[in-house]
């Protein structure tokens, strides 16, 4: 990979975040970040394709496709989701930490460390796009297609199901154990992840790009150990009663028979 183009694409995701944080001061919340994570990602796909300077191959555009898919959805669901809430509990703990200076410090502790995440993880997709071939889809790029399209079946599905689930007034307080929540406690972390390493296999079939595996390996690594299920469960484990057991039965991560 180009250092230039990799460059590129960093400060292009750099000023991205660094508009979306202006936004995020006037007002006065910190959570629109989460809906710009994943026009983030396109913003770094596109400079590296404006780097490559060359005609897209078929094998460039599927990929784009997949990577718009993924991101575009990820930012409407948290949109609809989000909108009219007030910031989230996460930035509102950071907010009463820091102070008056979280308006200046997010920029570094929330917007930039976003932007700087989602350059290294989208490192499959830089390959690719900036790769002289193959330019044609091969039989790993079949099975790239169908992991990233199983990873976006357990993402998309799992919110969807978790939506209908809280919107019913009888499921008040209860957890979610239906659908693809009764074989893991968080199918659309899994199915994220699952999405990046799909995309690393696209890079995996393209000369040199075994090493850009360190973009989905930080992506599973955040969702599991950090940001996703480690932030996630004592908040759960504190506000809804039946999780303890759901937590006995039901693998963590990846999807797996409940266990009696």
């Amino acid at each position: 990979m180009s250092v230039d183009a990799a460059l590129a694409a960093l400060g292009a995701v750099m000023v991205f975040m660094t508009a979306v944080w202006l936004v995020s001061v006037v007002r006065r919340d910190a959570s629109i970040v989460d809906i710009a994570w994943g026009p983030g990602f396109l913003v770094a796909a596109w400079a590296y394709r404006l780097a490559s300077g060359d005609e897209a191959t078929p094998r460039q555009l599927v990929v784009l496709a997949l990577l718009h898919v993924w991101g575009l959805r990820l930012a409407l669901h948290l949109l609809r989701r989000n909108w009219g809430h007030p910031e989230d509990r996460r930035y509102r703990r950071m907010r009463e930490r820091s102070g008056g200076s979280f308006w200046w410090a997010s920029l570094f502790k929330v917007f930039w460390l976003q932007a700087v995440v989602a350059w290294i993880v989208s490192a499959p997709v830089g390959v690719v796009l900036l790769s002289d071939g193959p330019a044609a889809l091969g039989g790993l790029d079949g099975l790239a297609i169908v992991i990233v399209a199983v990873g976006l079946i357990f993402e998309a599905g799992g919110d969807w199901q978790l939506g209908r689930f809280r919107r019913d007034p009888a499921n008040r307080g209860r957890v979610c154990d239906v659908g693809l929540w009764r074989y893991t406690r968080h199918p659309n972390y899994f199915g994220d992840a699952l999405a990046w390493w799909g995309l690393y296999a696209f890079a995996a079939a393209t000369p040199g790009g075994w090493w850009s595996a360190v973009g989905p390996l930080l992506m599973t690594v955040l969702l599991v150990r950090v940001s996703g299920v480690a932030m996630l469960e004592p908040d759960l484990r504190r506000s809804k009663p039946g999780y303890a057991a759901y937590v006995a039965r039901t693998s963590s991560f990846f999807p797996w028979p409940p266990r009696r």
